[in-house]
């Protein structure tokens, strides 16, 4: 089976693997405290052009996006999400689990949360009888594939610093956004957010998210917090020499770019053979409709995730590259897909 299921099937970049058996016999600190978490930071700050942003390592996305909203909110406060946002829909009521209400908003075809949204979740909320609003969240890239654009960006952080709200970015497909627009950077992000994190798990690394706190306003204790979310590694080592891996040299925009260049052909392909999309592919996640009797048939030679049903006949199935699908790997679907629409 040829799998478009996810951006994670695959293990680790090679460079990532030759770090980690290079350094395997030797001692360090515990904790994050190493000079490999030191050095993976120091990479990252590189590319922020904020000196004062500090960044932590944790293992997954769903414990880096807990971690953060637990400690950012004071127990009465809630997080602003799309109803499809991940955390609304994807992570088992974690941040609900933690005390905390997301609000969802509806969101157009695009998925991503606007300003409006935001507004109109904060007039709703009107006293102490309900939650009080006081984050934002977004993914960039979003739940379907679709990019912020810099502008997008700036709006949502205009409109958080007028109604005194916190913007948090999930970044698990962060790579993916950059390698989709080149006008986005680490620095753009950076300059939008008050917190983000920066994606390993599905770009290239075995595991593991960077979370990058701009806000000095929310830096003080966020250690204590991912103690006690089980985030604090006793060997945060690996997770640090991961980043080093992706960030020592290009490995990072490396594995985003593969990725995408293997999206966009997928895109481009499907296209040609005249199908239609759920929304315009953008980034390493696609969407394409097709025919039910096509999809049932392509399941058996290929692992993806129906999506959606368009109507009795057609649904829109979810296909995701990663920095090691092989363009092989594409050209057949390709050619499985034209047979089958032929016949």
């Amino acid at each position: 089976m040829i799998s478009l299921q996810n951006d994670y099937s695959e293990g680790a970049h090679p460079r990532i693997l030759a770090l980690l058996t290079q350094t395997n016999l030797e001692q360090s600190a515990g904790y994050g405290e190493d000079a490999y978490c030191l050095q993976a930071a120091s990479h990252i700050q590189q590319h922020l052009n904020a000196p004062q942003a500090a960044i932590h390592f944790v293992s997954g996305g769903t414990q880096s996006n807990t971690v953060i909203i637990k400690s950012v909110l004071r127990p009465h406060e809630a997080v602003i999400a799309a109803q499809s946002g991940h955390i609304a829909v994807h992570e088992t009521g974690a941040i609900e689990a933690t005390g905390h209400k997301v609000i969802t908003m509806p969101v157009a075809n695009s998925g991503k949360l606007t300003p409006e949204a935001v507004m109109t979740a904060v007039k709703t909320h009107t006293d102490e009888h309900m939650v009080k609003p006081r984050m934002v969240y977004i993914s960039q890239t979003t739940e379907i594939g679709s990019v912020y654009s810099v502008a997008e960006l700036r709006a949502l952080r205009a409109c958080c610093d007028d109604l005194g709200l916190y913007l948090h970015i999930d970044g698990a497909r962060l790579g993916a956004a950059l390698a989709a627009n080149s006008e986005l950077s680490l620095a753009i992000m950076a300059e939008v957010a008050d917190v983000f994190y920066i994606g390993g798990t599905k770009n290239g690394a075995l595991l593991g998210e960077a979370i990058v706190i701009v806000n000095p306003d929310l830096q003080a204790d966020f250690r204590y917090g991912m103690k006690q979310h089980g985030a604090l590694l006793a060997k945060g080592r690996i997770l640090g020499l991961q980043f080093v891996g992706l960030f020592a040299e290009q490995v990072f925009f490396e594995c985003a770019h593969h990725a995408h260049e293997q999206a966009m052909a997928l895109a481009d392909g499907l296209r040609d053979l005249g199908c239609g999309f759920l929304t315009a592919p953008q980034s390493n996640q696609i969407f394409p409709i097709l025919p039910n009797a096509v999809i049932s048939a392509l399941q058996q030679k290929f692992t993806f995730y129906h999506w959606q049903d368009i109507h009795d006949s057609d649904s829109a199935v979810r296909l995701v590259t990663s920095w090691a699908t092989e363009p092989a790997n594409i050209k057949e679907f390709l050619r499985v897909t034209a047979e089958l629409l032929r016949k």
